[in-house]
């Protein structure tokens, strides 16, 4: 398997070089800044890209960035870093395919390490449970905004009922589940579109709960 590698520290990137090429990986570059990630990745086409999140020149979340641009491109990309930089890590997981983010201190065997670069390389996910704790926390917070009644109408609507189905099984009038919605919309920050796109949008920020 060819490998970019994408890692600041020095002592970390080569031993990661050398672990991989131990387990018979071939690291095609090995860089230490997202910019030269970029450049390396598109350069050769590896089959998979491990990267950091925070790296040079900001070290804030420039890898994580970079590891976007390049799964938009097409290329598996395995983040493993110390950091859960929400905004960039919820977009990247949303790739669904060849993607991964694991946490450096959670990883207890190398070969879990080996094991995940290859999942991720045949289009597989591999999230660390931490990631996915913090991802589910954020991505709720939207729906702490809605009412009771507001969460029931929407576990309605992603039942695939229909307003009047809704009214009759709430026992109220299709002016009242029309307004519930409304609030739903809003309240979700869903922009003004045809209200089945808004209801589809509406359904998968319940179903991320």
């Amino acid at each position: 398997m060819r490998v970019v590698i994408a890692e600041d520290a020095v002592l970390l990137r080569e031993g990661l070089v050398g672990l991989l090429e131990r387990f018979g990986h071939e690291v095609v570059a090995a860089v230490g800044d997202a910019e030269a990630l970029t450049e390396a990745a598109m350069a050769h086409r590896p089959d998979v890209v491990v990267t950091d999140v925070r790296m040079p020149p900001g070290f804030t979340d420039e890898g994580l960035r970079a590891a976007i641009g390049l799964r938009a491109e097409g290329l598996p990309v395995l983040v493993l870093s110390q950091y859960v930089e929400q905004t960039y890590a919820a977009e990247l997981v949303d790739a669904g395919e060849g993607v991964g983010y694991l946490l450096k201190d959670r990883i207890g065997e190398v070969s879990e390490f080996v094991d995940a670069l290859d999942r991720v390389a045949k289009g597989g996910m591999v999230v660390d449970p931490e990631v996915v704790r913090q991802l589910l926390g954020r991505r709720r917070d939207p729906l702490r905004r809605l009412t009771p009644r507001e969460l029931e109408v929407l576990g309605l609507i992603a039942e695939g009922r229909s307003n009047a189905s809704i009214a009759r099984e709430l026992v109220v009038t299709d002016a009242a589940v029309a307004k519930h919605i409304a609030n739903i919309f809003a309240k979700l920050d869903l922009p003004p579109a045809a209200d089945g796109h808004r209801r589809v949008l509406a359904v998968l920020a319940y179903l991320r709960t």
